[in-house]
């Protein structure tokens, strides 16, 4: 409980309002690990729907770096609930004990809390890209929908996280009474709808939707360089191994994010942008 406490004291500073277009960056407490990030609201006509989290917190002898990209849709109320309560209800759980298993749970519990809140948070959902960096050695990451996690190592992309497009887990929706969309010039959609297959929130669809995680963990080593967290209006418009090559030109991870999303947008991509670079080395 001790531990808690004391990370939501930590995570208290985190936090708060953000602004439609924002960036920023920070270091672990060695200053060895930096990180940047790098938010713009896409050209859609409603406003920025994505959130992030970017923090090093001190947790009695250990330093957590937490990350994550939250891309909400039909509002911003579900992705704002995310960046101020998945992370506290992931360590709430016996994460050191078994981290895979509290990240699971904490992603099931989380949106069951959303669905039982619909009346204040909407209808609306969002999809989730969630890293954790134990003492800067261990690196535990997990996603739902769309946004996505890419690590360099020695120059050459890994993705780290499972994109759950409705046409790939086709199966799983139709078992559960939905069906799969593919109109002519648009994406395939979850009951002509939702563009994902797993999702915090979307009351209205959820019983033919997944909100559990995939979850992969990998030590941080010499030759690991970055790692690059955005939600799919990156992804949409750039390749894994495009995204490591912008990246790693650059020795400023917040110059890297803000290249990333200038590159997203220049290659026309509509959606919201929102991109964490950490810079391991």
């Amino acid at each position: 409980m001790d531990k808690l406490c004391c990370f939501k004291s930590s995570y208290s500073q985190l936090v708060g309002s953000r602004s439609s277009s924002s960036t920023g960056k920070g270091k672990c407490h060695e200053g060895s690990i930096k990180y940047g990030f790098s938010l713009v609201k896409g050209r859609a006509n409603h406003p920025m729907e994505d959130y992030h989290v970017a923090k090093f917190v001190q947790i009695q002898d250990k330093e957590l770096g937490l990350f994550a990209i939250y891309d909400g849709h039909l509002g911003d109320r579900v992705p704002a609930y995310l960046q101020k309560h998945l992370f506290t209800n992931i360590l709430r759980e016996e994460f050191w004990d078994d981290p895979t298993l509290s990240i699971s749970k904490a992603y099931e519990s989380t949106d069951q809390a959303i669905l039982s809140n619909s009346s204040d948070l909407g209808r609306g959902g969002s999809t989730a890209v969630t890293a954790i960096l134990i003492n800067g050695r261990r690196l535990w990451v997990a996603n739902v929908g769309d946004s996505r996690a890419v690590l360099s190592r020695k120059g050459q992309a890994v993705q780290m996280t499972t994109d759950h497009e409705p046409n790939t887990e086709r199966g799983s929706i139709e078992t559960k009474g939905g069906f799969v969309s593919n109109l002519p010039g648009d994406v395939p959609r979850v009951n002509g709808q939702l563009a994902v297959s797993r999702a915090f929130g979307d009351k209205s669809l959820k019983s033919h939707l997944r909100s559990d995680p995939d979850v992969q963990n990998t030590d941080i080593d010499v030759d690991t360089d970055i790692l690059i967290l955005a939600s799919d209006g990156l992804w949409k418009v750039m390749a894994n191994q495009e995204a490591v090559d912008v990246a790693t030109r650059m020795r400023d991870p917040q110059k890297a994010a803000k290249q990333l999303t200038a590159e997203a947008l220049k290659r026309d991509s509509k959606d919201d942008i929102s991109c964490i670079v950490v810079q391991f080395r």
